[in-house]
């Protein structure tokens, strides 16, 4: 199962704390297939800097193929980042070499012969996914919070999992669930934080709680519930395992400060 994390990384930034990563959401997911034993690939770009060399160090530990990383003159992707209690928050992006972030044939190559794909809004990579997936690679596309038609419109019918996060369940998020899920997805799935998971496959809605942990930081519990959900599910797991399978991988990133 070759999978390729696409787009987006960076460095997570706390000064207040002196403590810093390398993350981005494709990133935190990729890093993850690996570890369930997915033959896995980061395809984007990082900067001349130590920031860069920091960011293909931890690829490289953690079993990830960066033979599709690019290396630009200029600075790597940051994040500054800060925590209200233990809840992550993103105070400023500066895009360094991502802001002009674009794949080479040899990179359309490479994800043409993946199983899967993984990217989100950052990844700058939107364009590509029609064809991608036309060839028969399955389109995993993060949309985050960002619940909103306008945003996820054009992006659902070049889909095949749709991943959201929202903060409750509610009649807004019930409808917007089976209206994303047709538009074009296989399954369109909303994680609702401490009050579980949600799933919709065209023909059941599926529910799911959370696995109980001690929460240091939120910040990658997204990115490692979709790696879960969707290792079980390439892994031909059920909706239902596939959601329990995402809980537990997320329990396990909260309960530590780093995202994966």
């Amino acid at each position: 199962m070759r999978i390729a994390g696409v787009g987006f990384n960076c460095i997570d930034i706390y000064d207040n704390l002196n403590k810093h990563y390398p993350t981005g959401n494709s990133v935190d997911f990729i890093v993850h297939m690996s570890r369930f034993g997915a033959e896995a690939a980061m395809v984007s770009v990082v900067g001349s800097d130590p920031y860069g060399e920091m960011m293909l160090d931890m690829l490289r530990k953690e079993n990830v193929d960066v033979s599709h990383m690019q290396v630009r003159e200029g600075r790597t992707a940051v994040f500054k980042m800060d925590l209200n209690g233990n809840d992550r928050v993103h105070k400023e992006k500066i895009e360094g070499v991502m802001a002009d972030f674009a794949l080479t044939p040899q990179d359309r190559e490479f994800i043409a012969g993946c199983r899967a794909m993984h990217t989100n809004l950052s990844g700058k990579v939107e364009g590509e996914l029609a064809g991608f997936r036309s060839g028969g690679v399955e389109v995993v596309f993060d949309f985050s919070t960002r619940t909103t038609r306008e945003i996820a419109g054009p992006v659902l019918p070049d889909t095949d999992y749709a991943f959201f996060s929202y903060p409750r369940e509610d009649e807004y998020i019930l409808a917007f669930i089976r209206w994303a899920q047709e538009r074009g997805p296989k399954v369109a799935v909303v994680t609702l934080g401490e009050h579980g998971s949600l799933a919709y496959d065209g023909d059941r809605l599926y529910r799911e709680g959370i696995v109980p942990a001690e929460v240091v930081n939120t910040v990658g519990a997204g990115d490692s519930f979709c790696a879960g959900f969707m290792y079980a599910a390439l892994s031909g797991r059920t909706v239902q395992e596939s959601l329990r399978s995402g809980a537990e991988t997320a329990a396990k990133v909260v309960a530590k400060f780093e995202p994966y």
